[in-house]
């Protein structure tokens, strides 16, 4: 459910921001968006396929989005050939409130030559390092931890308790969720003398223009160079990213994804929850990996893997199968067993007649 809007907007006022066609009247005035079964009259719900249409018959929506015209729906309907982007569209334009700069709070720590750029909002308890750089229009909930020589860009939102740790870059526009960490050592030890040596971590993370992290993700500096987040890619809940890790762009990295270190993932990529990725690997353009699966050697471009370890999907289904008819086939295995037995006993006990006979 978004924020309703007093007055709303007439139906034809949204159909001409999304370029859509309406059946039913124009003047249908909607205030907010909403869920088919929570929708009350004045939203708009989005009706995504024909399985939901006693849903939406049963909806108290006074209008609905869809890719096609519902004659058996008695409730105006805005038809848009991509009704889901566009319904994101209308949420984004009319029922989300803009953000307003709230300015900069009193108990905050500041380090030397910080620069803040304009409507600039600071809550409480937050620490600026030395040399930090933020720009237009950010906003920094509270207890934030920005540390020395880091730059973020325009429109970054970092919510309470993130920690952005020194000389790491964020872009413009990125949001980064409550409890995160960008740039905390990267787990590098050498052997020595039967004991763990700290290899230091020198490098930095690079998070590009228009990524999204979620909640309590941890993403590490590099060894020598960067770890680099390119743009436009989405990261999950609780997901490690290890030192010298690359993401390239408009890659989708499901919760508690583990990578690590030096693996190279490409472009629009999506990683399933809880898989993990070996380090030293490279995982193709456009890789689709399940949730839970292991990969533990290079991804082709365009592949689609599962299981543990991954293979082709295709091959993991048919595992699977199999794996599903063991117990069948272990017990045909031990009837041909005992009737191999059988007929072997019988071979033997016919030899034996025809030794005595000679």
């Amino acid at each position: 459910m978004t924020r309703p809007i007093a007055d709303g907007y007439s139906l034809a006022e949204l159909a001409h921001a999304i370029d859509a066609h309406i059946h039913g009247s124009p003047d249908v005035r909607i205030t907010g968006v909403n869920s088919l079964e929570d929708a009350k009259p004045g939203d708009l719900a989005f009706l995504s396929n024909d399985r939901l249409v006693d849903a939406a018959g049963q909806s108290r929506a006074s209008a609905l989005i869809v890719s096609k015209f519902y004659p058996a729906l008695n409730v105006a309907q805005l038809i848009s050939p991509q009704p889901h982007v566009a319904f994101v569209e209308l949420i984004h334009h009319f029922f989300t409130e803009k953000t307003r700069p709230t300015g900069i709070a009193k108990n905050i720590a500041t380090g030397t030559d910080v620069s803040l750029g304009t409507d600039v909002s600071i809550g409480p308890f937050v620490a600026l390092g030395h040399r930090t750089k933020i720009g237009n229009r950010v906003t920094i909930y509270p207890g934030v931890v920005i540390g020395n020589d880091v730059t973020i860009g325009d429109d970054a939102v970092l919510y309470p308790h993130v920690s952005v740790l020194d000389a790491c870059r964020i872009g413009n526009r990125v949001i980064i969720h409550a409890g995160t960490v960008i740039g905390s050592d990267g787990f590098g030890y050498i052997q020595h003398e039967a004991r763990h040596r700290k290899i230091p971590q020198r490098g930095i993370v690079v998070i590009d223009d228009d990524v999204e992290i979620g909640a309590n993700v941890t993403i590490d500096r590099a060894t020598f160079g960067r770890t680099h987040v390119k743009q436009g890619s989405k990261i999950d809940n609780q997901v490690q990213i290890a030192h010298n890790v690359t993401i390239g762009e408009h890659t989708v990295v499901v919760a508690q994804v583990g990578i690590a270190g030096s693996t190279s993932v490409g472009t629009h990529v999506m990683i399933g929850g809880q898989a993990g990725v070996i380090d030293h690997l490279t995982v193709g353009d456009r890789v689709k990996i399940a949730a839970g699966s292991g990969i533990l050697k290079n991804v082709e471009p365009d592949a689609v893997v599962s299981g543990w370890p991954a293979r082709r999907h295709e091959i993991t289904l048919r595992t699977y199968a199999l794996v599903h008819r063991l117990p069948e086939l272990s017990q045909q295995v031990t009837r041909l067993e005992k009737r191999l037995a059988e007929l072997e006993a019988g071979t033997k006990q016919s030899k034996t007649r025809k030794s005595r006979k000679g």
